[in-house]
């Protein structure tokens, strides 16, 4: 039907011809209340956003004089952060001349990501920012 035919129609019905394909061949058009149809599209706009799970970065920090025992509960709480779907940021800080014991530090970073490998993989790999050696591990949990 052509476009004045349309717009005739809705005039009478006291509504709007709304484009709803205009891509297509022929356009696709629709006959409704244009303001209900922008209220329910944000409605449904606003529900989706509701839904959506944002991911958070944790930061769990520790030296690298850490204990067996420490490492163990801050690994825990990473499987926790983990499971939750969020991501780890493991930070050891160094002070004094403890930097000089980097290798040290590389060790202890494998450690802990042997603890928490099975729900989550190492998306940036450990390496030395200043005094800091930083180290991201995501969630495979989806």
């Amino acid at each position: 039907m052509s476009s004045n035919e349309a717009q005739q129609i809705a005039d009478d019905k006291g509504l709007d011809l709304v484009m709803i394909a205009p891509t297509a061949k022929p356009p696709v058009c629709r006959i409704m209340d244009y303001g209900k149809f922008v209220y329910e599209q944000a409605k449904k706009d606003k529900e989706a956003r509701k839904k959506q799970k944002t991911v958070e970065l944790k930061e769990i920090r520790f030296s690298p004089n850490i204990e067996e025992h420490d490492l163990s509960t801050k690994a825990n709480n990473a499987i926790k952060f983990l499971n939750d779907g969020d991501k780890v940021k493991v930070t050891i800080r160094f002070r004094g001349r403890e930097a000089a014991h980097s290798n040290r530090a590389y060790e202890l970073m494998n450690d802990f990501f042997k603890k928490v490998d099975e729900v989550g993989t190492i998306e940036k790999p450990a390496r030395m920012e200043g005094r800091n050696m930083t180290m991201v591990i995501a969630s495979t949990i989806k």
